[in-house]
């Protein structure tokens, strides 16, 4: 090509001009035309007069001159709006800059190409991520898509970050060989198994906490998980003559406990309740309970003579270790039948149990997963203490993790309206951090509706392949591949049994 095209400047002829103005402007361009190649030598002029015309300079290499050259004026262009899905096929090689590099590392940014990195408590305290406003996450998706091997790999990967775990409720025990490779604690409960856990046990009293103030606390918790005990296995709300004879049960268990030296056992709960004469008298002139209280002493009986008895009715044979990294119970030899009456009440139990041992807010920052969440969410009393943990994860410190095989696992709390599903919507609402496995078709349009996807991200769920998924954080999303190391895989099979 000639030397000078790259330099040449277009003739700039503005629209409105008479025809005198254009023929001399094509005057004075010929002239500057004519000017260049009288500066060529020779060899150039015959390299030119030799090309081909459609690519022999025709423009002055300074460009036209004057006003009209259009150069020296500044480009004022019109605003334009567009929707993102125009804009994203304008800009397609722009992705999410990703939540930092401080945290557990996941894995794989699919979009960005890079490692995704995760910390609930270093996001909620940065503050960078609008709508972020609580350390909670809730983790779906159909079997087998390696959504337990994530939350194992969180819980895992956190301990080396100086987070605990605590698992309140293992119902088929896979977390137990996990704890016992983190140097961790497993307690196992069932029929003929050796450790007990009393609930009505009195947790230390936390620093900074008066001694009446602390009391009123530990009996308002008694109060709580007598009453979701209670209404377990009653299967209906306990009405107001029966709070008022657990109140009475408590506290004449607890006076006659002080007296003895010992703790208080919900074995005594129950054969407080089965005496009206001495309820009535602990009430003075505030009523009688009669008859209104059988009912309650035939419930609590079953933690006392019945499929559970000896697990929640002696003092603990075990203590809990605030140091150990992570702690486990496994409930997996209860509720192998259809009936998970034993396991709920197990798990209520033992929740608070834990609780008490974590009320110590420098206990410092800890999980909390709640695995097979599905078989719990038709319990109202365990929804009940649930929300209250989701309430105040920021106070103790806590974040939950709570895992499922599919979101309309929610709508099993209840009907409409009903304050299980108003509850169970309302855990949800409570997790900044969704995680969404694959689903399958039937349920994208109810993950729409309950998590608020964009159409893009209901059919990317739709599609979703072994360990990949969604992880909406507040929000922002991404499409993150989980990654495992060979030893984490070994770890967390959960399909030893099809192996084998």
């Amino acid at each position: 090509m000639p030397r000078n095209r790259a330099t040449a400047s277009p003739l700039f002829v503005p629209r409105k001009t008479t025809r005198a103005q254009q023929r001399a402007a094509r005057a004075e361009f010929v002239e500057a035309r004519t000017k260049a190649r009288r500066a060529q030598g020779p060899a150039e002029r015959r390299e030119h007069e030799g090309a081909d015309p459609e690519i022999r300079p025709t423009y002055p290499v300074s460009g036209r001159p004057g006003p009209a050259s259009a150069r020296g004026a500044k480009l004022r262009l019109p605003k334009h709006r567009m929707t993102t899905a125009v804009a994203g096929g304008a800009y397609p090689f722009l992705a999410e800059a990703g939540l930092g590099a401080e945290g557990i590392f996941i894995g794989r940014d699919l979009h960005a190409e890079g490692s995704f990195c995760y910390d609930p408590f270093a996001l909620y305290n940065s503050g960078r991520i609008e709508g972020f406003t609580n350390p909670n996450a809730i983790l779906c998706g159909v079997i087998g898509m390696g959504k337990s091997a994530l939350a194992k790999s969180i819980a895992t990967r956190a301990v080396a970050h100086g987070y605990k775990i605590y698992v309140p409720s293992d119902p088929k025990g896979e977390w137990s060989g996990l704890a016992e490779a983190l140097g961790g604690q497993t307690i196992a409960l069932g029929p003929g198994l050796p450790g007990r856990l009393n609930p009505l046990d009195t947790p230390q009293r936390p620093d900074g906490v008066s001694e009446e103030d602390w009391t009123g606390e530990v009996r308002k918790r008694r109060l709580l998980l007598l009453a979701s005990l209670a209404a377990t296995v009653l299967k209906r709300d306990l009405l107001p003559m029966e709070h008022t004879g657990l109140s009475a049960a408590l506290d004449l268990t607890v006076t006659d406990a002080t007296a003895n030296g010992t703790v208080p056992l919900l074995g005594d709960i129950a054969r407080h309740l089965g005496t009206r004469e001495r309820l009535d008298a602990s009430l003075g002139n505030e009523g009688r309970i009669g008859h209104a209280a059988d009912d309650l002493a035939h419930a609590l009986r079953r933690l006392v003579s019945g499929d559970l008895s000896g697990m929640f009715d002696a003092p603990s044979t075990v203590t809990f270790d605030a140091d150990a990294p992570m702690l486990s119970i496994d409930l997996s030899r209860l509720g192998s039948s259809g009936d998970d009456t034993a396991l709920v009440l197990a798990m209520t139990c033992a929740s608070a149990w834990m609780e008490a041992a974590l009320a110590d807010p420098a206990g410092g920052r800890r999980w909390v997963i709640y695995d097979e969440a599905w078989r719990i969410m038709r319990h109202l009393g365990l929804l009940e203490r649930m929300q209250q943990q989701w309430k105040l994860s920021r106070g103790l410190g806590i974040a939950n993790l709570l895992i499922l095989h599919r979101l309309s696992d929610l709508l099993s709390a209840g009907d409409a309206g009903s304050r299980g599903r108003v509850l169970a919507e309302g855990l949800l609402a409570d997790c900044s951090t969704r995680i969404i496995y694959r689903q399958e078709p039937d349920q994208v349009q109810l993950s729409m509706s309950l998590l608020g996807l964009t159409g893009v991200e209901a059919q990317a769920i739709a599609a979703l392949t072994r360990g990949r998924g969604l992880w909406k954080v507040a929000g922002l999303s991404f499409i993150v591949q989980h990654l495992l190391h060979p030893r984490e895989r070994q770890l967390y099979d959960t399909d030893f049994r099809l192996a084998a």
